[in-house]
């Protein structure tokens, strides 16, 4: 980055978002995010993809400011179901504070949505993935399960009940967690998404070149996700992500496969992965309700250890 001296985060560390700094006060972060339905709805996913492309303006720390609508569609489909998609991404945008101010659309058999998304942050106050410390606790501020539960929703497996639970998680900005983050002091922030909390994990702690260290009683699911997982629901990314990250974990002998499968498994619009210090944890917590302390940063090499 030596070319682009106010280009703060770009391709040299995968990170959330690109960071440019405008001046002494101001850095713009952008990003984008777009992917195939994963509820039935279309108000409801256009409105979690949105959740889902703003996350990471919110993992880096930042406010949103607005946003340009990617649309792929088919066009023997009924042009109510993209109004509907459209315009729960619009109203989600409006929940953030944003605005969407454009966008572009091509014709495409299956139908996707997403957008890519501009936000802005003081310099000084980026979150980044690798900053974590030895002496740190880590948080997650959203349940997980979201992939068993949309995969078994796919197979006409799942409770209208779970469903509606993993939808209304996957909708809920991480808005207040990042102020949470800020307020809290929190260097190193990430959302988990597709590489799953096991894989965003990894990303983090070989960046800080320290050892994630998780309790899995401690691990928050959403109602049905466990019993999803042992019908054996899991999409395919479970797999590619277990091939990617299994030889950075270490996993305690009580951590049964299906355990190890359920935190390799991806996640849509999932929470913020937050590494803060200690005595800063009930501040964290008082701003962010439901995040929950799920381990804790050690001295090592980039490992991730389930216990």
């Amino acid at each position: 980055m030596t070319d682009f001296p106010n280009l703060l985060v770009g391709l040299e560390k995968a990170d959330d978002a690109a960071v440019y700094q405008l001046n002494d006060e101001q850095a713009i972060i952008t990003t984008t995010d777009f992917f195939p339905p994963v509820v039935d709805d279309p108000y409801d996913f256009g409105a979690i993809a949105a959740a889902n492309a703003l996350s990471d303006i919110y993992a880096m720390g930042g406010e949103v400011l607005f946003a340009i609508n990617l649309v792929a569609f088919p066009d023997n489909l009924c042009s109510d179901v993209l109004r509907e998609i459209l315009r729960g991404g619009a109203e989600k945008v409006a929940e953030a504070g944003a605005v969407v101010v454009g966008g572009h659309s091509v014709n495409d058999k299956e139908p996707k949505y997403g957008m890519a998304v501009t936000g802005i942050i003081h310099p000084q106050k980026i979150k980044t993935k690798g900053a974590a410390k030895p002496g740190e606790k880590i948080l997650l501020t959203k349940p997980l399960g979201v992939g068993v539960i949309t995969t078994a929703l796919k197979r006409e497996q799942a409770v209208k009940e779970d469903v509606a639970a993993a939808v209304a998680s996957m909708k809920q900005l991480n808005k207040k967690a990042a102020r949470a983050a800020q307020i809290a002091n929190a260097a190193a922030v990430t959302d988990v998404t597709g590489f799953g909390i096991l894989g965003h994990a990894r990303e983090m702690a070989s960046q800080a070149n320290v050892d994630f260290r998780f309790q899995l009683q401690n691990m928050p699911w959403l109602p049905g996700a466990v019993a999803y997982g042992e019908q054996d629901n899991f999409p395919g990314g479970t797999g590619n992500n277990m091939f990617f990250f299994d030889e950075y974990m270490r996993f305690g002998e009580q951590v049964s496969l299906l355990m190890q499968k359920m935190l390799f498994t991806p996640e849509t619009s999932g929470g913020l992965l937050v590494s803060l210090p200690e005595e800063n944890v009930a501040q964290f917590t008082a701003a962010c309700p439901g995040a929950i302390l799920i381990g804790e940063v050690t001295e090592g090499t980039g490992l991730v250890i389930v216990e």
